[in-house]
């Protein structure tokens, strides 16, 4: 039971995740100069190929609905290796991001003044922390 609504959780977070890069890929602007990192707040927000984020907001689509089958949801026969990888995959992906480059995102980031820097401190890294947290739960509770 517990890994069915864990799974259900991150559906639901990658649903919301890949909403926003679609929103920004249709040409909303919303909340970019908190989510692209800059050197300093001053600097002008580079801007990030469409593709790519149209490519981010497919990817957490596709995170989403394995863990919507992980839970029993839908069922879709997946092959031994997408079981034996993926689901480990995705959480470790989500560690490492959590973890950070150690310059512009994640915990152990240098340049924590800027926008992005204090949205990453306060949400972007915790909530890939959590993610991968509840990913890897789900992994050793099989």
């Amino acid at each position: 039971m517990t890994i069915k609504i864990l799974s259900v959780v991150l559906f639901l977070i990658f649903t919301a995740l890949s909403g926003f890069h679609f929103y920004w890929f249709f040409g909303g602007k919303r909340g970019l100069e908190m989510v692209i990192p800059s050197k300093d707040n001053t600097s002008r927000i580079p801007s990030v190929p469409k593709l790519a984020t149209l490519t981010v907001g497919i990817i957490l689509v596709l995170f989403g609905a394995l863990y919507l089958i992980k839970s029993g949801a839908i069922t879709i026969q997946l092959s031994n290796w997408m079981v034996n990888y993926t689901y480990w995959f995705i959480p470790s992906i989500f560690i490492l991001r959590a973890i950070g480059d150690f310059k512009y995102l994640g915990l152990l980031k240098k340049i924590k003044n800027t926008k992005f820097g204090k949205a990453d401190s306060r949400i972007f890294s915790p909530l890939c922390l959590i993610i991968g947290f509840i990913g890897m739960l789900i992994q050793l509770a099989n």
